[in-house]
């Protein structure tokens, strides 16, 4: 018995290809993004997530995974956030760069926080959550006075005895560059961690 394959079936699946051609390993994708290149995006995503070819973010995120000899590797921070946010503007780092600093910190935190102008709360993205915060002013990059100043920021919601890093803070204070950490203070500082600045300047 002659078996006729189904023209519908047919063009799906070359559909499918079509768009899994077009993706770039490495680059995480929004819905959006390719529902221009299938007439039937939902049903082509769920194929090609099957299929390993691209792997499920969040709600209409997806990422097409590179590969290395220890198998695919995760998205790239700066990539999958970019993508979440539909921004360039965002600051992503762990809390526990904040013992680069210096100031006797030594706790290791399992989160990653994004300083941004457009999301507030936690998101998980794949197997990782992140947390989001808006804010009105961050560097491009992580400094020493940065991360100085932002730890003193949020030195209550840390788990670090509080009096011992204003302590060290205080000490520490002398081995910044005057004018750097002074425009970080302007910049990030909030009200208690200009109060205390003040106070040691006094002192």
């Amino acid at each position: 018995m002659l078996t006729v394959t189904s023209p519908t079936a047919g063009s799906v699946r070359g559909a499918a290809a079509h768009l899994a051609d077009g993706l770039r390993a490495g680059r995480v994708y929004r819905r959006e993004d390719l529902a221009p290149l299938s007439n039937a995006v939902d049903r082509h995503l769920r194929e090609l997530v099957a299929e390993g070819r691209l792997k499920k973010l969040a709600q209409g995120l997806y990422y097409a995974p590179r590969q290395s000899s220890f198998g695919p590797l995760p998205p790239d921070d700066d990539e999958l956030v970019g993508s979440f946010l539909r921004d360039k503007a965002f600051l992503v780092f762990s809390p526990s760069a904040y013992n680069a600093v210096g100031l006797g910190t030594t706790q290791l935190y399992n989160s990653t926080v994004v300083y941004n102008h457009k999301r507030h709360g936690i998101f998980k993205l794949g197997n990782r959550q992140f947390d989001f915060r808006m804010k009105p002013h961050f560097p491009k990059k992580l400094t020493p006075e940065f991360l100085f100043v932002d730890l003193l920021n949020n030195l209550g919601s840390l788990a670090e005895d509080r009096d011992e890093v204003l302590h060290q803070a205080r000490q520490k204070l002398p081995s910044f560059d005057r004018s750097r950490l002074q425009r970080a203070i302007q910049g990030y500082g909030t009200v208690a961690t200009r109060k205390h600045m003040k106070e040691w300047a006094g002192g």
